[in-house]
């Protein structure tokens, strides 16, 4: 990586650059004249900076990046050429606005050199998802897609779903379109081939069978009620059925039943019955399902309104295994085949690709994506554009509900713009809120604190901005309200002034921390696809005392423009009769049918659902614990061999120095780490 100084270099040099290499996604809509909004002298400081970089340009391909005055990336884009395509930006002649702004905005500017234009395209879609610049196309949900794992790093391999990098060893099914989908596939997997799915530690502790034993979802390997044999033939055969083997493996269990029934062996029969019922049950719900096509996901993009949807169906083994929208932020100029192949780059930077990719837009750098991902799947990758029979009607099928699913999100915008509106009304805020933030807190007698943090903006519930607060103050008592909202609120707002300052003030007490010198500019009002960092509106699930500590928690980090409200119950805790309370004003009732009022409840009944969900996270936690995972290097492979030595952490906590010394797989240090730990008092 080099960030080049270069020379100003003279405009006629530039024209000289020849037009023959593939132009990337942000590039390739229809030329216009400069943006005027932009300001023409900002457009020449830009166009300058970029042609002091591309004098010493190289011209191998590589991936470049744009920053504005604050550092932050404005772009991200490859090339098979940098010096051509980065000359290209600076001609100063025929540019779309979004080029223009782009151009306006750049400070600096910073290179990668790759062997081929195949790592380049690689290298730019990971950094997109990285670094999300603004003028890139951005996927909003990039959480994580589940998978079905069978492990292979014991004898009795275990059945479970998986989410993130692939590090334990084992077959991965997948991917699914969501855990519903997965959670259900791995119960129905349980009854039809009885693999276990508890973890490791508490299979290696069992000392007799557990309830899925008893209610006939596993085979009991953790007390030998199977043989060693028999079971890794059950994991053989649940690998099959993933693998797309499924009628074969059906009818060999129901020649199995018919024989176990001739042999008047009615119970064992009724096992297998059960076997082949809910393996129709996997394969009975998928919906539409291919015929030809054993593996293959489906792209389909429908634009309505200047936003984009994309629909992503999964076809494994020949059965659906789902769908999922994704609505990408693009700008409106923009056509569908560059946000496809944008969007597609940054799908499959995580996760493997199929050996078929259907897409409904003939996307422009097919073949280089497809060699791009080739590489990274280590298999062949085609991408098709079908035009006729199955594959064109699978790509219909995904394009239609693409289509409803933008349909319904246009209209729920329009719905929560409306709500929006009316809350700020209610709430005599000088306009509709864009960010609303709704804190609660959660606990039991004081243990397991946590507090909650939900958000709510123009599109609904904002998930990714959701945040959750362990209490770690001293000064907090249990079961202390106040104090625990007083310590969530403070911590909130003191980590937005560092990270967000608004004004002078603000902007010292950052910088004294370590933050940003300067404040940040205020947000575009204009600007609808921008998410403000600050909320319009904190709403407190409690009354008068919560929204004192509230406000007292504002105070004391400098913030005091924010407006607060607290939402206390009604008697008997009824919903519809919340008093709402303001600070300076008296304390008021919506109309019970107002639908400001159901707005009100849901966001705080979300905010209630999460912070009792993380509290009850926290409380698993904490009952689960094993003090072996409080001693500093004391990994799961020596936890799982002194488990195995001793059979209990009482066991372990009793024993002499020698005697875990003469562990299997442990030394001399780790065995005084733990003596040291349990007899730290001695």
């Amino acid at each position: 990586m080099s960030r080049q100084p270069g020379n100003d270099v003279p405009p006629d040099a530039l024209d000289a650059i020849e037009d023959d290499e593939t132009v990337d996604a942000l590039d390739t809509s229809p030329e216009i004249d400069f943006d005027l909004d932009a300001g023409a002298g900002a457009i020449q400081a830009g166009t300058a900076v970029i042609r002091r970089f591309w004098t010493t340009l190289p011209s191998s391909p590589g991936v470049y990046r744009m920053f504005d005055a604050k550092g932050d990336v404005l772009y991200v884009g490859k090339a098979k050429n940098l010096k051509n395509r980065v000359g290209s930006y600076a001609r100063g002649q025929a540019h779309t606005n979004r080029i223009a702004r782009m151009i306006a905005e750049t400070a600096s500017m910073e290179f990668v050199t790759t062997a081929t234009e195949t790592e380049a395209l690689l290298l730019e879609a990971n950094l997109i998802k990285q670094l999300k610049p603004r003028f890139n196309v951005l996927m909003r949900d990039d959480k994580s897609l589940p998978y079905i794992l069978l492990t292979a790093d014991s004898d009795a391999p275990q059945l479970v779903k998986h989410r993130g990098a692939r590090r334990r060893a084992g077959h991965y099914y997948g991917p699914f379109a969501s855990v519903w989908a997965v959670n259900r596939t791995v119960n129905a997997l349980q009854r039809a081939f009885l693999l276990r799915s508890c973890s490791d530690s508490y299979f290696e502790n069992r000392s007799r069978p557990c309830l899925l034993y008893q209610i006939k979802r596993c085979s009991g390997p953790c007390t030998n009620e199977i043989s060693v044999e028999d079971y890794a033939g059950l994991a053989a055969e649940a690998r099959g059925f993933l693998s797309g083997k499924s009628n074969a493996i059906k009818e060999r269990m129901a020649a199995e039943m018919q024989a176990a029934s001739d042999a008047w062996e009615f119970e064992k029969a009724a096992r297998y019955r059960d076997r082949i019922a809910a393996l129709a049950a996997i394969q009975g719900v998928q919906g539409v399902n291919t015929q030809g096509i054993e593996e293959a996901d489906v792209f389909a993009l429908d634009e309505q309104a200047g936003q984009f949807c994309i629909e992503v169906f999964f076809f494994r083994n020949w059965q659906n295994w789902g769908n999922r929208a994704y609505f990408p932020k693009a700008d409106r100029s923009m056509t569908p085949d560059e946000v496809l192949a944008s969007f597609l780059a940054q799908f499959y930077d995580d996760k493997p690709a199929p050996r078929l990719v259907l897409v409904s837009h003939e996307i422009e750098d097919a073949e280089l994506l497809a060699a791009a991902l080739s590489t990274k799947s280590e298999n062949r990758v085609e991408i098709h554009c079908p035009k006729r029979a199955e594959r064109k009607n699978l790509v219909e099928y995904a394009a239609r509900n693409a289509r409803e699913a933008l349909a319904r999100r246009l209209a729920d915008t329009a719905s929560q713009g409306k709500l929006l509106a009316a809350l700020g009304t209610s709430f005599n805020l000088a306009a509709a809120p864009r960010r609303i933030e709704v804190y609660d807190n959660s606990h039991i007698m004081g243990t397991n604190a946590v507090g909650a943090m939900i958000v709510a903006g123009p599109t609904g519930f904002m998930k990714t901005h959701y945040r959750t607060f362990t209490i770690k103050s001293e000064e907090v008592k249990p079961g202390d309200d106040y104090g625990m909202m007083r310590e969530v609120l403070q911590r909130r707002f003191a980590r937005l002034v560092k990270e967000h300052p608004r004004t002078k003030a603000e902007a010292g007490v950052a910088a004294a921390a370590g933050g940003p010198s300067e404040p940040e500019p205020a947000p575009d009002p204009n600007d609808t696809e921008a998410f403000p960092a600050w909320p319009d509106l904190v709403l407190i699930d409690g009354g008068r005392g919560q929204l004192e500590a509230a406000r007292k928690a504002l105070d004391e980090v400098g913030v005091t423009d924010v407006p607060l409200v607290g939402i206390a119950k009604g008697r008997d805790r009824d919903a519809g009769r919340e008093t709402f309370f303001v600070p300076g004003q008296a304390p008021f009732r919506l109309p019970p049918r107002d639908p400001t009022l159901y707005f009100v409840q849901r966001l705080r009944d979300e905010a209630h659902r999460f912070a009792i969900g993380a509290h009850r996270a926290k409380r698993k936690r904490e009952m689960v614990k094993n003090p072996l995972d409080e001693i500093p290097g004391i990994g799961p492979t020596r936890k799982r061999a002194l488990l195995h030595h001793f059979g209990t952490v009482k066991a372990i906590e009793r024993a002499a120095l020698e005697d875990l010394a003469r562990t299997p797989g442990v030394n001399a240090a780790t065995a005084r780490a733990v003596y040291d730990f349990f007899h730290a008092d001695a």
